[in-house]
């Protein structure tokens, strides 16, 4: 699944390509994704340009003058700004074609993603309303985690991947925030003390912004709006190398499963 790492890098991407272009057309292949698709779209789209791209976790958030587009890329959706008369695969589901002649084409193998319409704000919409904060913004903080931990005896990668605890920190950058941070990921949450959500926090910051300079991780299904994979797959320190050799100490990388997703660590750079 498209990280926040990913739904950013495609955010920047997109919107110098999209925005003040007014929309021309809303194409729509099929009746829905995981929710059927607004009827009202062409009506209002067409005739308006956006004047934000916006994100917010892993939703992507479109607004014109009457009201916002929420997208979500699902499992192995993504979006590209390509001229509109390249013809559609089986899988471009919407075109939403502007006045410059190009279109915002959602392409969706497994149907997973979302797009939405809202005239209120959208940070009161259900998808968005109970989401933590921005694991880039100034609310998330070590303190914070901290707070929010005590008493808690869910494993600490699970609480981190919480969209109510901090939104956006998927399995991947989980992994990768707890191994910078010197934490193993089954270590409970409430067993964790001040000093140790402060590295992670400080983790977790440094870890995505080096995912979105680097283009967002590779994974089978994603890449970037102009069709390039993501590299920051190179620099995985943890993640997807159980039986390697730790980059660090060179101790032997360990896997185990944390509900139901793999988690990888080092059993020496992560004591706590």
């Amino acid at each position: 699944m498209p990280e926040l790492p990913e739904v950013e890098t495609v955010r920047r991407g997109i919107a110098p390509l999209i925005l003040g272009r007014p929309v021309d057309q809303v194409v729509l292949r099929t009746a829905g994704l995981r929710w059927p698709f607004p009827p009202e779209l062409n009506q209002v789209l067409v005739g308006r340009p956006f004047r934000e791209v916006a994100r917010r976790g892993k939703y992507l958030l479109l607004s014109n003058e009457g009201g916002c587009l929420i997208l979500h890329l699902g499992m192995s959706g993504h979006v590209r700004v390509i001229p509109a008369h390249i013809p559609a695969g089986p899988h471009d589901h919407v075109d939403i074609v502007l006045a410059d002649g190009n279109c915002l084409r959602l392409n969706d193998p497994r149907r997973f993603g979302a797009l939405l319409w809202t005239e209120a704000d959208p940070a009161r919409h259900p998808l968005l309303a109970n989401l933590g904060p921005e694991p880039l913004g100034e609310e998330f903080s070590g303190e914070m985690l901290f707070q929010r931990s005590r008493g808690r005896r869910v494993a600490v990668k699970n609480f981190l991947m919480d969209s109510r605890i901090v939104v956006g920190v998927g399995n991947i950058y989980a992994s990768e925030a707890l191994f910078q941070a010197g934490i193993r990921p089954n270590t409970p949450a409430g067993r964790i003390g001040k000093e140790g959500y402060r590295r992670l926090a400080e983790a977790v910051r440094q870890v995505l912004n080096a995912a979105i300079e680097a283009g967002g991780t590779t994974l089978r299904d994603f890449a970037d709006e102009q069709g390039r994979p993501g590299y920051f797959s190179r620099q995985l320190a943890v993640y997807g190398r159980a039986g390697r050799p730790c980059l660090r100490c060179g101790a032997q990388i360990r896997q185990l499963r944390i509900g139901q997703r793999s988690s990888y660590f080092c059993p020496h750079c992560q004591r706590g």
